[in-house]
């Protein structure tokens, strides 16, 4: 916990506000799977990542863990194709999803990728929170619209991880999240604008972490 303060003629203004950091003793790679009898047989909390290939799913995933290469990052859309595990702390579980929307998969891995999402969503009573990434450069794309419509069929809290803030400019942020919220359907509080580059609103996604411990 910290507090922040300001100083206003000549007083001090103690402005008490509970600030979220979590210290990352432990973060390692569990298993991959591709359906129920691969996952790990535990009882720590999940939180999923879900979105498109290339969305920088990794990257957030790297600055939530302090690592650099515990979710390999890739020039290579599309490479991950199983559920991977990781266990942070002991405490809570990281789980990352394959990206979705990528033109090369063919139409049996596309319907196999359904199937593998279905399969653990339905599954793991343990999955508090799927976080949906989305690149806030641009307009949510169809296949955003429909991950966030079926996650919101499932009982876990949904909330949106708008990527890539660092590459607008920061008057053009305010406009581009209100453009996800509207397509998405989604409300303001569940949107957290972040960047992997500066660390912004990874401190907003331990929040949400540690709300559901």
């Amino acid at each position: 916990m910290a507090y922040k303060y300001i100083y206003y003629n000549f007083n001090t203004i103690f402005i008490f506000e509970r600030v979220i950091t979590i210290i990352i003793r432990k973060a390692e790679y569990i298993i991959s799977a591709v359906d129920p009898k691969g996952y790990p047989n535990h009882d720590l909390v999940e939180f999923a990542f879900f979105g498109r290939s290339n969305v920088g799913k990794s990257s957030v995933i790297n600055a939530i863990a302090k690592r650099k290469n515990l979710a390999r990052t890739s020039q290579t859309p599309g490479k991950t194709i199983t559920i991977n595990f990781f266990n942070i702390n002991d405490e809570f579980s990281i789980v990352d999803v394959p990206g979705y929307g990528y033109a090369k998969r063919s139409d049996t891995q596309i319907q196999q990728f359904g199937e593998m999402i279905e399969k653990y969503l339905n599954s793991r009573e343990n999955l508090k929170v799927a976080f949906l990434l989305v690149d806030l450069r641009h307009k949510p794309t169809e296949n955003d619209v429909l991950m966030a419509n079926y996650l919101k069929s499932f009982p876990c809290e949904l909330k949106v991880i708008a990527t890539k803030a660092d590459k607008i400019g920061k008057t053009l942020i305010a406009r581009h999240v209100k453009q996800l919220i509207m397509t998405l359907g989604v409300r303001r509080e569940d949107v957290i604008v972040t960047s992997s580059v500066t660390n912004l609103g990874i401190e907003e996604i331990y929040k949400v972490i540690e709300n559901h411990k």
